[in-house]
């Protein structure tokens, strides 16, 4: 019986042992594809796999899941571009931008972006890859990646990947490997990133210069954070957001009628115009700004914000954006509007506070994303893992100190004369706003001699603003046209 039982005990450890959740450190999936695209059909390559990060000794300190996607049947692959696609948060997987926006298969949602029953994805007809080659990356804890743990089982110091500039250098690096085993050194490559992904790309410009020796023709900003700005608790903040109060406004029908019978396009120009010229001055005052100005300017915000007058002099005309999703339909229909895209709406427990319960927006994409990115990946792609798919995974904290990939940029620009920039927001984006991420280009470089150089393009929706079956055409588009805007033609680099 003893002996028995100590076999059983041994069966049990080494099945444990056995059993263990291991990271694929280098492993590939390759699978062929068929779609239409713009109404051409054309066959592609899928191939998505883990790719290694190493230490200065040449150690694997974590490995890295992506997907790569390219066009088959192409001639000149050397003059074809290549996208490097990254989300932000920081913390998020790549599953954003891969499920419905630049990809060849997108999320089942109806035409304005909400999800459906039953869950799925479909081709997608208006994707870049007719005219590009993409790569979606994930960094670590997102999606599959993650950290190796060394041969004594001890994973190497979260400090390593969890900060801006510690994010920034081993991507770097990681973009380097992945050029050079592609073999895409001659093409023109391209950076796209969302949200949080602005400051990674913003930064990775010029690491990949300077450290990589690879200089890129384009930076695509989807919906920005800007933290120079977005962290900042100054006048300027806070009158940036003014804008987008009136795009909210305005969606929901809260402006007075005068503004409401106009297109928004139309009254968007006379919001920033006072936000800039009217309202930053006044709030750069403070307590010192007479009764009088106070009271004009005052109304005036709440003839743009759609809310009373009394709410924003009680806010000393600082309205948190926070309060303002919980206040614009507090009275008229009891419900608050979504953070990072206002036309989602939500129910809290009590109309009463001073900022929503929950982001309605954020739990109506991970509603339709999450389903959707776990069957795709093992099912079409074949890619399978009993690791969890981090949607957003365990970052924080994260470093934020010595943030320069503002002016990062501005030198990768200054040192390379092909590089170009192209913003792309929506009216609706309540934590990135769209008025924000233009004053942002506009201080990437003061002396306005690279103004040419840079694009804002701006949709009616959010954050995401490609779930809106009409922006993601228009979105797409407009990346073909700043793909071939950004392309040299044979013109030499230089002033």
């Amino acid at each position: 019986m003893q002996k028995i039982l100590l076999i059983c005990i041994g069966l049990y450890f080494h099945l444990s042992f056995t059993q263990s959740l291991k990271v694929p450190l280098d492993t590939v999936v390759i699978t062929k594809h068929k779609t239409v695209i713009k109404g051409v059909a054309m066959n592609y390559t899928a191939e998505t796999g883990m790719q290694p990060v190493w230490d200065d000794d040449g150690v694997v300190i974590a490995s890295l899941f992506y997907t790569y996607y390219s066009r088959d049947n192409v001639k000149n692959r050397n003059q074809r571009p290549v996208i490097i696609s990254f989300n932000g948060g920081p913390g998020s997987a790549s599953v954003w931008m891969h499920m419905a926006y630049t990809g060849p298969r997108i999320l089942k949602v109806d035409d304005e972006g909400f999800p459906v029953q039953p869950y799925g994805y479909k081709s997608n007809p208006y994707s870049i890859l007719d005219v590009a080659d993409i790569v979606f990356v994930n960094p670590v804890n997102t999606a599959y990646s993650r950290r190796v743990a060394n041969k004594e089982g001890e994973l190497p110091n979260r400090e390593q990947f969890f900060g801006i500039n510690e994010d920034i250098a081993y991507l770097s690096s990681w973009i380097n490997t992945f050029i050079s085993r592609k073999n895409r050194w001659e093409s023109p490559k391209y950076l796209i990133g969302e949200s949080y992904g602005g400051t990674r790309v913003m930064g990775l410009s010029l690491a990949l210069q300077k450290n990589q020796w690879m200089y890129l023709n384009g930076v695509i900003l989807v919906s920005p954070a800007d933290y120079k700005t977005l962290r900042s608790d100054g006048p300027v903040a806070s009158a940036l957001n003014l804008p987008y109060y009136t795009a909210t406004a305005w969606y929901h029908k809260m402006l007075p009628e005068d503004l409401q019978s106009k297109d928004l396009l139309e009254i968007l120009p006379e919001a920033e115009d006072f936000a800039i010229n009217s309202l930053i001055p006044v709030l750069a005052k403070g307590g010192f700004v007479s009764d009088a100005e106070k009271e004009a300017v005052s109304a005036k915000v709440a003839y743009y914000s759609g809310l009373s007058q009394k709410t924003v002099l009680q806010h000393n005309l600082n309205i948190p954006n926070s309060f303002f999703w919980k206040e614009l339909l507090r009275e008229t229909r009891g419900l608050t509007v979504g953070r990072l895209d206002s036309r989602y709406l939500g129910i809290d427990k009590n109309e009463a506070g001073s900022r929503p319960d929950y982001n309605p927006e954020l739990s109506s994409w991970e509603h339709s994303f999450t389903p959707a990115i776990n069957h795709y990946l093992k099912n079409e792609l074949n890619f399978k893992t009993d690791l969890k798919y981090h949607v957003f995974g365990p970052v924080h904290p994260w470093n934020k100190e010595n943030d320069n990939t503002r002016d990062n940029l501005r030198s990768a620009m200054a040192q390379n004369p092909y590089l170009k920039v192209l913003n792309q927001s929506g009216y609706y984006d309540g934590a990135t706003t769209y008025f924000s991420a233009k004053y942002n280009l506009s201080q990437i470089d003061p002396s306005g001699k690279m103004k040419n150089r840079f694009t804002f393009k701006g949709y009616r929706s959010g954050h995401m603003m490609y779930l809106r079956n009409e922006d993601l055409i228009q979105s797409n588009e407009d990346l073909r046209a700043f793909i071939k805007k950004a392309s040299p033609n044979g013109k030499a680099a230089k002033y």
